[in-house]
């Protein structure tokens, strides 16, 4: 059930204690990819894993601004402070309980949202009355070894290719969300000011704050191997994933350890 579709009457009469709160991001991905990716490609995910699921679960509306300042340089990215984004989740999660629903799963799509949701859920966990755990979906799905693994997947190399940024994994995941978010006339630019990966790394140290200092465009990854097949997979995998972790944490035990 979508909370933002439903009246509150239908809200009420729902019975579970299972929800999902996507969250993303707001932030360039490159000439030819949506600044709203994180946030599509999150609600996406957490739309298919609950349909995989076998259960009730609710489907609260999407955190689209998250912790991205290091896109500052590129028109369009907004972001917050680390501070905020954990207050909003929290009090998010907090409004959710309220009605019974004290189960959450944050389901990500923006890789600077994960250190600090790992910290605030755990804040939650331990001293709210809920508990919550975060779930970004591209680190879920294990692109080297699951892409290898199915026989049925696509023919693009992940292993060479990595996450990267407004690169090939995001642009699919897009395209099968809704191809017409793609520019595919930028494509080829986007390709030609694209870094190869993220950050200026010496002595396992990345140099750089900020995806300008290190991608012309803000690209990381060719978007051109982004085909409507491989996100149809990524999606899929990714929703596999989110519905295993519902089941475990709809099923977990609650009470403190000092108290069973």
């Amino acid at each position: 059930m979508h909370l933002s579709a439903s009246t509150w009457p239908e809200a009420d009469a729902v019975e579970t204690d299972l929800a999902v709160l996507p969250v993303g991001s707001t932030e360039q991905h490159g000439p030819h990819a949506p600044l709203g990716t994180d946030a599509l490609t999150a609600e996406a995910v957490a739309e298919a894993g609950v349909e995989a699921y076998d259960g009730e679960v609710v489907v609260a509306p999407a955190v689209p601004v998250g912790v991205a300042e290091e896109h500052r340089d590129f028109a369009g990215t907004l972001w917050v402070s680390e501070d905020t984004f954990r207050d909003y989740v929290r009090e998010t999660v907090d409004s959710l309980a309220h009605h019974g629903w004290d189960r959450v799963v944050v389901v990500n799509g923006h890789g600077g949202n994960v250190g600090p949701l790992r910290e605030v859920c755990g804040r939650v966990s331990r001293h709210d009355d809920a508990y919550a755990v975060p779930f970004t979906w591209f680190d879920a799905v294990d692109l080297d070894r699951d892409w290898t693994g199915d026989p049925a997947a696509p023919p693009v190399d992940l292993d060479a290719i990595g996450m990267g940024h407004g690169g090939p994994v995001e642009t699919a995941l897009v395209r099968a969300i809704d191809s017409d978010l793609v520019r595919d006339d930028r494509l080829d630019d986007a390709a030609a000011g694209a870094a190869d990966g993220w950050g200026e790394w010496v002595s396992g140290t990345n140099l750089a704050y900020d995806s300008a200092e290190f991608s012309e465009n803000g690209t990381v990854g060719d978007p051109r191997d982004g085909t409507g097949a491989l996100g149809e997979w990524l999606r899929e995998r990714a929703a596999e994933r989110l519905a295993t972790l519902l089941d475990a944490v709809a099923r977990r035990d609650l009470s403190r350890p000092d108290r069973r």
